[in-house]
C-alpha cells in the first residue's frame, strides 16, 4: 500500500513538473530574450506559483493557522485553474501555430514575387539607358593604330611591358559599359525583411499571448460567478404517492457551500438572503457546508441562523465534514438552528423527511444507514432522502424513496471536469429518474480549490413537489 501511495505521489509530481516546463516553454523561453528581465521573471513565475497552489492545498489538511490559509489560498488556487486554462489554449495553439506560420510564409513568397518582377523591369531600363551613352560601333569607328597618341599634340604612347600604347581601348572597357549608381537596380526589401527567427518569435508571441488572455479571461468571469452568489433554479417534480394536501410544497436545496479560507462570512449571508427570497415551504442543507474547523469558520457560519421556512431547516454531512470535525459541525449548525438529520426520518405534512451520514463517515464509523432511516415507515406515504452524494442512489431504490435530493459533484465545477464527474457520479447536475426513484442533484452553492466556476454555474434549487392526486 506504501510503495502504491509513493508511486501515485511521483507520478502526480511528474506530471504537475511536465506541464510547467511545457508552459514556461510556450509562454516564456519562446517568447522572450535569453538573460532579459522578462526571461528571468516568467521563469520566477513558473516555480513559485505551483509552491503555492502546494502550500494551499496542504495547509488546509494540516491544520496550518487560518491566517496562513487565507494568505496561500487565493494565488495557490487560482493559479490552479488558470494553469488548466493556459495548457488548454495552448494545446489548441499548436494546431494553430503550423498553419499561422505557412501563411506567414505565404505572404512573404508573395511579397517578393512582386519585387522581383518590378526589380527586373527597372533593370532593364537602366540597361537601356546605359547603352545609349556608349555606341556599340565606337570601336569601328575608330581606326586601328589610331589613339590619343596618333593625332597632333597627343602624348606618348605606350604599351604593356614597353611603356608604350596603341591607343586601343582595353577589352574591359568596352565590355562593361560604365552605369552611374543611381542607374543600379535596388535590393528586394521582401527578400530579407522576416527573417525566418523573427517570423518564429511572431507566432509564438501571437499564439502565447492569445492563451495567455483566453485563460486569464476565462478564470476572471468565472471567478465573478462564484463572489457573486448563486442564483435560483426552479424544478418541478411530480410524486405519485405524494398527498393531494402537499401538493405545490416548496423545498430549498442548497449544497456545496464550502465556507473556508476564501469564502466566508459575505458568501454565507448572500446565500441565506438569496434562499429566503423564494420562501420555500422546507430548506435543505445536503453537505459539504465548510473546509474547515469551527474555530475558525463558526463566526463565517453564523448568517445560516437567519434562514426562515414553514417546516424549517435540515442539515446532512457531506465528505468536507468528515474533513473538519463532523461531530463538532453537527452541534454547531443545531445551534445556529438548523435540524441535522443523523441516519433518521422526519415526517412532514404529506410526505417523510430523511436524511443519511455521507459515505465518508463510515471511516469513523458513522456512515449512512439506510435501514435505520427508512426500514419501518410506511410505504404509502411519499418520501424525499437527503444524501450529499448521488452514488447511494441505488440504496435509495432500495428502500423505496421516492426523491433523493444531493449535491457533492459540483456539476464539474471546471470544465471540462463534467466529464471526470460523470465517470464517478450516476447523475452530475440535474433530475433523472432510477426506477421507480427520482434523482436531484445540485451544482451547489460555492467551490472547492479555486473559487471559480466554468460551464457549471453555482444554484440554490427551489424544488417543487406536485401531486398527481391534485
Amino acid at each position: 500500500m506504501v510503495v502504491v501511495t509513493v508511486l501515485g505521489a511521483l507520478a502526480a509530481i511528474s506530471l504537475v513538473a511536465g506541464a510547467h516546463w511545457y508552459l514556461w516553454r510556450r509562454l516564456v523561453r519562446d517568447t522572450t530574450s535569453p538573460g532579459g528581465f522578462a526571461r528571468r521573471l516568467g521563469t520566477v513565475a513558473v516555480v513559485v506559483l505551483p509552491l503555492l497552489s502546494v502550500g494551499a492545498v496542504v495547509s488546509g489538511r494540516s491544520g496550518m493557522p487560518f491566517w496562513v490559509q487565507q494568505t496561500l489560498a487565493w494565488p495557490g488556487f487560482l493559479w490552479l485553474a488558470a494553469l488548466l486554462y493556459l495548457l488548454l489554449a495552448l494545446l489548441v495553439g499548436e494546431a494553430v501555430r503550423p498553419l499561422l506560420r505557412r501563411l506567414l510564409e505565404r505572404r512573404a513568397d508573395a511579397s517578393a514575387g512582386a519585387d522581383v518582377t518590378a526589380g527586373a523591369d527597372v533593370t532593364a531600363g537602366a540597361e537601356v539607358t546605359a547603352g545609349a551613352e556608349v555606341p556599340a560601333d565606337a570601336v569601328a569607328r575608330t581606326p586601328v593604330g589610331a589613339g590619343p597618341g596618333t593625332g597632333p599634340g597627343a602624348g606618348p604612347d605606350t604599351r604593356p611591358g614597353t611603356g608604350i600604347s596603341d591607343g586601343r581601348p582595353d577589352a574591359a572597357e568596352v565590355s562593361a559599359p560604365a552605369v552611374s549608381p543611381s542607374s543600379a537596380p535596388a535590393a528586394s526589401p521582401a527578400v530579407a525583411s522576416v527573417p525566418t527567427p523573427s517570423r518564429r518569435l511572431f507566432v509564438s508571441r501571437v499564439v502565447g499571448g492569445a492563451a495567455a488572455t483566453a485563460a486569464l479571461a476565462t478564470v476572471g468571469y468565472g471567478t465573478y460567478g462564484v463572489l457573486r452568489g448563486p442564483r435560483v433554479k426552479r424544478v418541478t417534480v411530480p410524486l405519485a404517492k405524494l398527498a393531494r394536501g402537499a401538493h405545490g410544497f416548496r423545498i430549498a436545496v442548497v449544497s456545496d457551500i464550502h465556507l473556508g479560507p476564501i469564502l466566508g462570512r459575505a458568501h454565507t449571508q448572500r446565500i441565506v438572503d438569496t434562499i429566503n427570497s423564494t420562501q420555500p415551504d422546507l430548506i435543505a442543507v445536503v453537505g459539504d457546508l465548510v473546509d474547515g474547523s469551527v474555530k475558525d469558520l463558526g463566526p463565517a457560519a453564523e448568517p445560516l441562523a437567519g434562514l426562515k421556512a414553514r417546516h424549517g431547516s435540515f442539515f446532512v454531512t457531506g465528505n468536507h465534514e468528515y474533513f473538519s470535525g463532523a461531530d463538532a459541525w453537527v452541534d454547531h449548525v443545531r445551534e445556529l438552528g438548523l435540524r441535522p438529520l443523523e441516519n433518521e426520518r422526519v415526517e412532514i405534512p404529506g410526505f417523510d423527511l430523511a436524511g443519511v451520514n455521507d459515505v465518508a463517515g463510515e471511516s469513523e464509523g458513522a456512515g449512512p444507514d439506510f435501514a435505520k432511516a427508512l426500514d419501518d415507515r410506511d410505504r404509502t406515504r411519499a418520501s424525499v432522502l437527503l444524501a450529499h452524494q448521488p452514488v447511494v442512489i441505488d440504496d435509495a431504490v432500495r428502500y423505496g424513496v421516492d426523491l433523493q435530493l444531493s449535491g457533492h459533484t459540483h456539476g464539474g465545477q471546471l470544465w471540462p471536469g463534467n466529464l471526470l464527474a460523470g465517470l464517478a457520479n450516476p447523475t452530475v447536475a440535474g433530475l433523472e429518474r432510477y426506477g421507480d426513484t427520482q434523482l436531484y442533484v445540485s451544482r451547489g452553492a460555492g467551490a472547492w480549490g479555486p473559487p471559480v466556476r466554468v460551464g457549471a454555474p453555482s444554484d440554490i434549487t427551489l424544488v417543487e413537489l406536485a401531486s398527481r392526486q391534485a
